[in-house]
């Protein structure tokens, strides 16, 4: 479902290092490869692994089953803070005309 009337701000961006907190995958710590703002989701390196049965093609001769990960929401996933080590949220600061980010717990830049 693509939400077209509220204005998406999405927290997490791609390369950002998350920590799954819910599911099957949680405590696994990943790095964000993709982001999807309009439906709210993420795919993190080795988290929610799908197998997706391919044909034989010009770039995959032989086919058969691949593994990758599959989206997940982003409301399963906290930032990960290098400095202090922990979970944290991000924010928005304005700076001048434009806005950074920032970490909740210490107001540093991300």
């Amino acid at each position: 479902m693509i939400k077209k009337d509220k204005k998406n701000k999405m927290r997490i961006k791609k390369g950002d290092t998350v920590v799954v907190i819910t599911g099957k995958y949680k405590g696994v710590k990943g790095k964000v490869l993709k982001s999807f703002p309009k439906t709210d989701r993420v795919i993190v390196e080795k988290v929610g692994f799908i197998k997706k049965h391919t044909r034989p093609s010009q770039q995959n001769q032989q086919g058969g089953i691949v593994e990758k990960e599959a989206p997940i929401h982003v409301s399963n996933v906290k930032l990960f803070n290098e400095k202090l080590g922990e979970v944290t949220r991000a924010v928005f600061k304005k700076a001048g005309d434009s806005r950074i980010r920032c970490c909740k717990k210490t107001g540093d830049e991300i």
